[in-house]
């Protein structure tokens, strides 16, 4: 199933495995949310609750059903186009940043808003130039970083604190795929080495991935 294999490809390449699946997770009717957040839910929505004593987190990834029904029909895995591309990367930030956090919390290691966004953001990228590049082995896609980072717009609606709060991820997120996109242009063996950088990345802290960021871009 899509989320399956998509939480298998970003598992993949960083190198990282969860004991549960996406699917045990997900939620497509908005009126079964848990602690659903108030304001209405966009069409993917990650939903964390903690008990009192903290003993317990809930879990649940919301995803439009419109949304799935669209990737069904239209499968990214097969072919990623235009058509299918802002579903495509909708679904893979919410399957982000499940594993994200499923993986950090089996490391006993927390979580920042910031950091979840940001790492969301590299994935989208690296996700899709691993895509293309097989679906699409003698184009380099040098347009996805401007079509990612350059020409998105955050949504107007939303609370001053969440724009800038994905403003901020954002900034960090383009300014690290800046750099991973030009040593896969460059480098001999561009894709060996930026591997090897993502897996080290992925498993920085939030401070210490803003600090990789700006030492380095």
């Amino acid at each position: 199933m899509l989320l399956s294999r998509l939480q298998e490809l970003i598992g993949g390449i960083y190198d990282v495995r969860v004991a549960y699946d996406v699917y045990d997770f997900l939620v497509t009717d908005r009126g079964r949310l848990p602690h659903a957040p108030e304001g209405g839910v966009a069409d993917e929505e990650l939903i964390v609750a903690q008990s009192a004593d903290g003993a317990e987190v809930s879990l649940s990834l919301y995803l439009d059903p419109a949304l799935l029904e669209r990737l069904a029909s239209a499968d990214p895995l097969v072919e990623l186009n235009g058509r299918n591309l802002a579903d495509w990367w909708t679904a893979l930030e919410g399957v982000s940043h499940f594993l994200y956090l499923a993986w950090n919390a089996g490391h006993d290691k927390p979580v920042s808003l910031l950091e979840l966004e940001m790492q969301a953001e590299v994935d989208k990228y690296v996700a899709s130039y691993w895509l293309m590049r097989r679906q699409y082995p003698r184009h380099f896609p040098a347009e996805l970083h401007r079509v990612l980072f350059e020409r998105t717009r955050i949504d107007s609606r939303l609370a001053a604190a969440r724009r800038r709060l994905y403003g901020e991820a954002n900034r960090y997120a383009g300014r690290f795929c800046r750099r991973l996109e030009q040593r896969l242009t460059h480098a001999v063996h561009g894709e060996r080495e930026v591997l090897a950088e993502l897996r080290r990345f992925y498993r920085l802290s939030n401070a210490r991935k803003r600090a990789h960021i700006e030492r380095t871009s």
